[in-house]
């Protein structure tokens, strides 16, 4: 009983405190832009490749979010225009639920007065995965056995896979000294249907990404400023960042997740082209009381086919 309410206490929480989004949340969103814009692939002019591991809400007890991240983007030239493409593969579990979600990307770079335009296309398909006995009780459990009770049809009675079509839509516009994206993801907002009674569908998702390089006085150092905001028109979340990067090697920075969380966040480059990265979230909504944390790890390697390996290179992803 103490379990089943702790987790539909947990789902409420969810709703409210972390506005009710259905795509995971990324505290190193400023190194994972390609999950949310698919005119971001092929930027760096390079083969690049990122593992991210998120833990969400660790110490909770059973039900918190975990988030797996693939994914990988390329600079090509088709057709006699520049582009990218890119894939993107991402596992998501929290409560009963274990989403897969796959997506293919496709950029058109157009070169502008203001920099390199980027229109992406990311058809894909998310498979809903629902397990009704993994940390769950029927409500009438809950409610002492009243029939009917509420919760009853809002998901089936016995594990079920259903896959929907997805596609987004994004433009990105980058220098070597900013970046501005516009994008949406889950455009035609697909559904699945489980059975007679439960059913669920993607919510379509608007995400604004900018950020600026601005050289301190030492000529080593960086301030790299950073903002993602993302909403469902139902609700909105607003992520600032700043991050200080040292000869290009090292970074160190906060993140502000409003009402909901402050992060500090490391990396390092450990040689070229391969670069590790750690956040931690201190929760500073509702969840808090229940002294809640967020752990995320990221692996990323990047190859230039166009310089020796052992030649130091400027990427996009660290202006």
């Amino acid at each position: 009983m103490k379990k089943t309410i702790a987790f539909l206490f947990l789902i409420i929480l969810v709703n409210f405190a972390v506005f009710a989004q259905q795509d995971p949340q990324y505290t190193n969103n400023m190194y994972y832009k390609l999950g949310v814009n698919p005119g971001y692939a092929g930027a760096e002019n390079a083969i690049s490749g990122l593992l991210l591991n998120r833990y969400q809400w660790v110490g909770y007890g059973g039900g918190e979010p975990k988030t797996l991240v693939f994914s990988v983007d390329a600079a090509i030239t088709a057709f006699g225009s520049p582009g990218g493409i890119g894939i993107n593969i991402v596992s998501d579990q929290w409560g009963f639920y274990d989403n897969k979600w796959i997506n293919l990307n496709y950029s058109y770079k157009v070169t502008t007065s203001l920099g390199t335009l980027g229109l992406g296309i990311s058809p894909g398909f998310y498979n809903f995965n629902i397990n009704p006995d993994k940390g769950w009780v029927s409500s009438d459990d809950v409610l002492g056995g009243s029939e009917g009770g509420a919760g009853d049809n809002l998901i089936p009675q016995q594990q079920s896979s259903q896959l929907a079509f997805d596609i987004g839509f994004g433009a990105y516009l980058y220098s070597n000294k900013y970046y501005l994206g516009l994008s949406v993801n889950h455009l035609n907002q697909g559904a699945v249907k489980y059975d007679d009674l439960a059913s669920d569908y993607l919510v379509r998702h608007y995400y604004l990404m900018g950020g600026y390089n601005i050289k301190l006085n030492d000529p080593l150092f960086e301030l790299r400023p950073s903002f993602l905001f993302k909403s469902d028109i139902a609700s909105w979340q607003l992520d600032l960042n700043t991050n200080i990067v040292y000869d290009n090697k090292f970074w160190g920075g906060l993140s502000y997740r409003v009402q909901d969380a402050i992060a500090l966040l490391f990396g390092v480059e450990l040689f070229n082209g391969l670069r590790l990265g750690y956040s931690f979230d201190l929760v500073t909504s509702a969840l808090k009381r229940n002294s809640f944390s967020s752990h995320e790890f990221f692996i990323s390697y990047s190859i230039d086919l166009e310089r020796n390996r052992n030649q130091k290179y400027k990427s996009i992803r660290f202006l």
